[in-house]
């Protein structure tokens, strides 16, 4: 479709104009500045064994593979917001070389590079390139395992071979045994439908290769359970059954739980998609009206390579259907099997029709150009974010070394991350004895301005304030 030189290019493209909001747009509440503490704590306490939601918390949410190449970031990059995402960053083209790859080998280097197109230009792909969560680890992990499987059975060469337990090690590094569960339904699916698939599954080092992936990732369960007993219990029972089973989880020691209706998921697949998702929709419902393209589905379902895919692209949507507590970005391990099985469908189509090329490249640049106006304004209007950045700044650099800083109620996770700690949390009630006479630096919500005047008066200094918070100055009299 393009010439080696236009491909790369739009790839560059893409990829590299993340990079750019990733250095310059702030972290946002809750999730980014949460994990990226976490990340923090780990590299200040050198605790690598188990995440810390604050100094006397541990994290049980989530084992640590995520937390650990952010901390290494940090390391060598300096703690800011470009060190934090990076690895998200790479773990994602970690992702679109293996799809390629897959791709390459079933149909062809034209739908390969259609097929790394669709999925960097996908909405949820493009946000989560840069931004401090797990689920591009977890996508990494999951697409890592299907592609070696899937190339095992054809190249069944020894990195592949064991390449797929080396990605099912890391899922369980990642996000745990969820990573069995998506792996192994397109799986089983093959060895129902296809003899084919049963000579190479026959031929997998299950073995061997079960003992290498136990080898990298039991240790340090066993490790986290010593060090922080209940962490098995919690993790392995209350995130992985209650969380899915419960909606509004009222265990969930890190937060609140997302309660969502039941089925919610295909419509994030929908959104996650986009604009991708409709161009489907459309081949999709345009091929079930014609006899020739129901042809063409059926014999898709018949070749073992796209029942594969197909599996692949739908089976983690159906894993969620009936969970009332899911995020979008559960959709992204679907997504590098959806991008395949699109490129797959659009590639006769793109062959014949010029104007129908020109319509792909549109829609591959549509998201990037949105998301990156969108970081951009939020670049020129910091105000209108949910971020503790710039009064945090603007606090640390007039405060004295004895100054204290703190919010009234609790105290937001970009807070925590942007003074490395400092932040601290009080109440209107102990507001009096936390203050020691020395300078408070004191953030209060806007919707509490009124009550925390009414029960101390005025001696207090305006310093800034920001989309949530007033940051004021309280004088030695408030004691």
């Amino acid at each position: 479709m393009f010439k080696p030189i236009h491909f790369y290019a739009l790839m560059a493209l893409l990829l590299g104009s993340r990079l750019i909001s990733m250095a310059f747009v702030p972290m946002v509440d809750t999730s980014e500045p949460r994990y990226a503490e976490i990340a923090r704590l780990m590299l200040e306490t050198n605790n690598w064994i188990t995440p810390w939601f604050s100094p006397d918390v541990p994290f049980w949410g989530k084992p640590p593979f995520s937390f650990w190449a952010q901390a290494l970031s940090f390391k060598l990059l300096g703690v800011n917001e470009f060190a934090g995402r990076f690895p998200s960053w790479l773990a994602t083209v970690m992702t679109v070389v293996l799809i390629f790859k897959l791709a390459n080998a079933q149909f062809g280097a034209r739908v390969a590079q259609v097929a790394v197109l669709i999925f960097s230009s996908s909405a949820l792909v493009f946000v989560t390139l840069g931004a401090v969560i797990t689920d591009p680890f977890f996508a990494l992990a999951t697409t890592w395992a299907m592609v070696a499987y899937a190339m095992a059975q054809s190249h069944p060469h020894w990195a592949w071979r064991y390449g797929f337990f080396v990605a099912l090690a890391l899922g369980l590094l990642t996000k745990g045994p969820l990573v069995g569960v998506l792996v192994a339904a397109p799986i089983v699916v093959n060895l129902i439908f296809s003899k084919q698939s049963r000579r190479g599954f026959m031929a997998m080092p299950w073995f061997k290769g079960f003992g290498l992936m136990l080898t990298l990732s039991l240790p340090w369960y066993v490790l986290a359970e010593l060090k922080t007993p209940g962490f098995l219990n919690y993790f392995l029972v209350g995130e992985h059954f209650y969380r899915f089973v419960y909606p509004g989880w009222a265990g969930d020691l890190y937060g609140s739980a997302h309660r969502v209706p039941k089925g919610k998921i295909w419509g994030d697949y929908l959104a996650s998609a986009l604009p991708w998702s409709l161009v489907a929709l459309f081949i999709l419902f345009g091929k079930i009206g014609k006899g020739a393209g129901r042809a063409r589905i059926l014999m898709c379902l018949r070749d073992p390579g796209r029942l594969f895919l197909v599996s692949w692209a739908i089976f983690t949507p159906l894993f969620f259907t009936l969970s009332g507590n899911i995020l979008w970005t559960y959709i992204l391990p679907a997504l590098p099997a959806f991008s395949i099985l699109l490129a797959w469908a659009l590639d006769q189509k793109l062959e014949q029709r010029v104007q129908l090329r020109w319509a792909v490249l549109c829609a591959t640049v549509v998201v990037p150009l949105t998301a990156s106006a969108i970081f951009g304004s939020w670049v020129l209007q910091p105000m209108t974010l949910k971020t503790e950045k710039y009064l945090v700044a603007e606090a640390l650099a007039q405060m004295k070394p004895q100054d204290q800083l703190a919010y009234l109620g609790p105290t937001p996770f970009s807070a925590t991350f942007y003074s490395k700690g400092r932040a601290q949390s009080v109440d209107l009630d102990s507001l009096a004895q936390h203050f020691s006479g020395q300078g408070m630096y004191l953030a209060v919500p806007k919707e509490a301005m009124d009550s925390f005047k009414e029960k101390f008066g005025t001696n207090t200094l305006l310093v800034t304030e920001n989309y949530r918070y007033v940051l004021i100055k309280l004088t030695p009299s408030l004691k």
